[in-house]
């Protein structure tokens, strides 16, 4: 069963999140890790800025990251805020638990948007029947550094229990990507738990540099995983 109004195929792949506490505020060197992240092979991207101080330079940030990927066919979505999405006119917008309701999100960004939500437990996941959501993420599935989660890690077992439960709640056409301290090294055995796709900050963008050679080698990762459980 698909919910009215999530309609918008995503490509989880390779997410990639540029939060600004890890790679800074310089709309220019956001732009060029995204330009280079879309080069790499991201199949999606994500403005996360998770205490957003000026709004009108946050505005500023997205549109001269949207301007960058603009012809790579890389989407761009705001974490949390879909006012941020709505007035620099991004793809969409990726939601909590304690963001705005999927159904208000989609309501003011329209059927075209791509609205995602972040699933914590089974019990959420079974709600996804009745969401307009066009993708999830499930975690935290390990510890990470780069976001303050008071909630424990999943790990592999309980991602798999997760992805079990979205899947009997939306069936096999919702993808569901893995964030939270996702790296090279634990990349495939994610996939093997069931995620079509990863979602990361700090193993893509924590140095600044090489950002394309980073994405490429990841994106191999995911690309052989799939094809090895045969979702390629």
């Amino acid at each position: 069963m698909t919910p009215p109004g999530a309609t918008v195929p995503v490509d989880l792949r390779l997410y990639g999140l540029l939060d600004v506490g890890v790679c800074g505020g310089d709309a220019g060197h956001l732009a060029r890790m995204a330009t280079e992240a879309a080069a790499g092979g991201c199949t999606l991207l994500q403005y996360r800025e998770k205490a957003v101080a000026n709004a009108r330079e946050s505005v500023a940030r997205l549109r001269r990251i949207h301007a960058a990927l603009a012809g790579s066919g890389v989407p761009l979505l705001v974490n949390d805020r879909v006012d941020l999405a709505l007035a620099a006119e991004v793809e969409g917008v990726h939601l909590g638990q304690e963001d705005l309701h999927p159904a208000d999100a989609r309501r003011l960004l329209g059927r075209g948007a791509i609205v995602g939500l972040t699933l914590k437990t089974a019990a959420q996941a079974d709600e996804l029947y009745r969401l307009p959501v066009d993708y999830a993420c499930i975690g935290g599935v390990f510890a990470t550094a780069s976001k303050d989660n008071p909630d424990p890690p999943v790990g592999l077992d309980g991602l798999n229990r997760i992805v079990f439960r979205a899947r009997l709640a939306r069936g096999g056409g919702l993808p569901l990507g893995a964030i939270a301290g996702i790296s090279r090294g634990n990349a495939a055995a994610a996939i093997g738990a069931g995620a079509d796709g990863i979602a990361l900050i700090s193993a893509l963008f924590g140095t600044g540099r090489d950002v394309e050679a980073r994405a490429r080698d990841l994106r191999a990762v995911v690309d052989a995983a799939l094809a090895a459980r045969g979702s390629a």
